[in-house]
């Protein structure tokens, strides 16, 4: 028992030390893991998957893919400039490349290391949907998602020794103890925390395509385009990722602010 007092203590300590501001909510978020970890790891992994995969370079969407990273990147270096965040970008190494793969994907690590599938591309048809996908990918790095989910993750395997140490006597409690924690911090707490994830992503997404010059209302018709190619979609509540109805729902909402907000940085039209 004095052991298992001895790391609540110290996971509650690591929390409370372990935050980091998100530059675009001002909410405090979890961050066990620096990024001065992450960002190596992650530029090294690139690296590795580029070697790994076919990279396709200097047709007419390879070049669509950069030209649109690269406004996305504008957008976020003025946004983060204009509230208070200058220099908030200085360790990014920002790259976006068109990968042959006929997987409906995109992504972005930490530091700004984008891929894009060709897969997407027939889904997202023009340069405003891609701006939608690569604006969404973007925010999860800007807002320091990853690095959210490693910390996350390792309060929920502190929390499994705890709860072990705590039943170490009885190994028949320890057992359901085990099956109920696995279950109960996914369902009710890692799903839904990587759901609020999609979600902020989704809005600050949003932001940034408008800022770089893209219709907003066009990342909803994005949405819908996938949500015509779903099948077999889990539950929402037993999905890491909002249903396509509730983002296509959000998207529609947050459009007339989001414009308003590229607004300010003068963008006075936006491309379909």
């Amino acid at each position: 028992m004095k052991y298992l007092k001895s790391l609540s203590i110290l996971i509650l300590g690591a929390v409370v030390v372990a935050c980091s501001t998100n530059p675009f909510t001002g909410k405090q978020t979890l961050a066990l893991v620096p990024n001065s970890q992450i960002l190596p790891m992650a530029f090294q992994q690139y690296e590795e998957f580029l070697s790994e995969h076919k990279v396709i370079n200097n047709t007419a969407d390879a070049r669509m893919v950069k030209s649109v990273g690269q406004k996305i990147a504008a957008a976020a270096e003025r946004y983060l400039t204009a509230n208070g965040y200058a220099g908030y970008l200085t360790d990014y190494r920002w790259e976006y490349n068109l990968v042959a793969s006929k997987d409906v994907n995109a992504w972005c690590m930490p530091g700004g290391k984008i891929v894009v599938y060709t897969g997407i591309l027939p889904i997202t048809k023009n340069e405003a949907g891609l701006a939608a996908v690569m604006g969404h990918e973007v925010a999860h790095a800007l807002a320091n998602h990853g690095q959210q989910r490693m910390s996350a993750s390792q309060l929920q395997q502190l929390g499994a020794v705890a709860g072990n140490i705590a039943l170490s006597n009885d190994p028949e409690y320890q057992n359901i103890f085990n099956t109920a924690y696995g279950v109960g911090t996914s369902v009710g707490v890692m799903l839904p925390f990587s759901r609020s994830h999609e979600t902020e992503a989704d809005h600050i997404g949003l932001i940034l395509m408008a800022i770089a010059g893209y219709e907003p209302a066009v990342a909803a018709e994005l949405w819908q385009r996938m949500q015509a190619q779903e099948q077999g979609a889990p539950p929402e509540f037993l999905s890491t990722h909002p249903s396509s109805s509730t983002r296509i729902q959000n998207i529609q909402a947050w459009a007339p602010e989001v414009r308003a907000e590229a607004r300010k940085f003068g963008v006075t039209s936006f491309k379909r």
